[in-house]
């Protein structure tokens, strides 16, 4: 087994060496891309502010709203099962001194179904939620990628990043591009709508 490893070892720094001789003596002729005149004088980046577009991106707001509907929608209709559920439980309170063994013990089987079936479709509606959410934050993020990748034909950004106050430190506000974003994205949403 040690001659195996000894002769992998050996086999293997060859190998890395040739590979070493061959990048570093060839002559290798590099194409320039399109937009060389940007790559010659370094990559480009620009920045947009992610909560200016959260905030004045008329389809983000549109998706937040539908969202936020959906949500009070849903919201009502776990309310009106909790209070379906509570007052089933305060009647059997009030009344369950009156009753037999039999009608108490249907009864809070009953509610015990209420229970289960109320803890079962708030899971169901928390995942409709979080899967709608998903999908719809998606549809916001491939518009605002499929901008800016039409946006930066003719611009030249290596980086275009979404800035956000809790994660970048400093930035140069001469290549903040939100201003350019937002008009763009606005225009091409009322064409569409």
């Amino acid at each position: 087994m040690k001659n195996f490893t000894l002769g992998l070892n050996i086999v293997l720094a060859v190998a890395v060496a040739v590979l070493f001789y061959l990048h570093f003596s060839s002559k290798k002729s590099v194409t320039a891309p399109a937009n060389a005149a940007a790559v010659s004088g370094g990559f480009r980046i620009a920045y947009f502010e992610m909560d200016s577009i959260q905030s004045q991106f008329e389809y983000f707001k549109e998706v937040r709203s539908t969202l936020n509907s959906k949500d009070q929608e849903l919201g009502r209709e776990l309310a009106s099962m909790e209070n379906n559920f509570r007052n089933k439980y305060q009647d059997l309170q009030k009344v369950g001194s009156t009753l037999s063994q039999a009608e108490v013990a249907n009864r809070q089987q009953e509610l015990v179904e209420m229970d289960k079936n109320l803890k079962s479709r708030k899971q169901m509606m928390d995942q409709e939620m979080q899967d709608e959410s998903l999908k719809k934050l998606q549809d916001v993020k491939k518009k605002i990628e499929d901008y800016l990748k039409d946006y930066n034909k003719d611009k030249g950004y290596s980086y275009i990043f979404a800035g956000s106050p809790d994660l970048i430190y400093f930035k140069d506000t001469v290549y903040n591009i939100t201003g350019d974003m937002l008009k763009g994205l606005n225009e091409l949403y009322k064409k569409k709508k």
